[in-house]
């Protein structure tokens, strides 16, 4: 995806490889009773706009837990200060690392759209443990949010999952990636 010429094309691609993985991995959050009938994930159009180069700041701080979808939290260090300007708005948001389970850059969000029409917990942006990383452009992290997708406990509460953290919150309306089932 990172190398693809074309953002809306490798969002496309993303797409279909994620149904895909949801129709017929045996792993998939989807029960298997629900997989037959699956006609694929909702999602916003895409929108160019979504797109951005976020300027990173380091952070010195200890790791913490962060709530999860299950009983117990999980550690993460944030070690970023992503900056950006999204709708005529300038956001931050922190930049973790997964203290466990092999290790992994993290960037949840959690926007006005969370348990309206996207997940309430929040969706994940950038996961390197999952391979979701767009790569950078001139020392600025590529953060696009119309590959934000639900984490998995959004389709099955097997799935024990981080949720975003307070740092991670914000006001405005993110109307891209990866939406609810109707």
């Amino acid at each position: 995806m990172r190398a693809a010429a074309d953002p809306e094309a490798a969002w496309r691609h993303w797409r279909a490889t994620r149904d895909e993985l949801f129709r017929e991995h045996p792993q998939s959050p989807l029960p298997p009773a629900a997989r037959g009938s699956f006609a694929g994930l909702a999602y916003y159009p895409y929108d160019p706009a979504h797109r951005v180069a976020a300027e990173l700041r380091p952070l010195e701080a200890e790791p913490r837990p962060f709530e999860t979808s299950g009983d117990a939290p999980l550690l993460f260090r944030p070690f970023a200060l992503a900056s950006f300007t999204l709708a005529a708005a300038r956001h931050e948001l922190e930049v973790h690392w997964l203290e466990g389970y092999g290790g992994g850059v993290f960037l949840p969000v959690r926007d006005a759209t969370s348990g309206a029409t996207t997940y309430g917990g929040g969706r994940y942006v950038l996961d390197t443990v999952k391979g979701a990383d767009l790569g950078g452009d001139g020392g600025r992290l590529i953060v696009d949010f119309n590959f934000a997708y639900n984490p998995s406990c959004a389709y099955d509460p097997g799935w024990v999952c981080p949720l975003a953290p307070p740092g991670n919150r914000l006001a405005t309306a993110i109307e891209a990636g990866e939406r609810m089932p109707a």
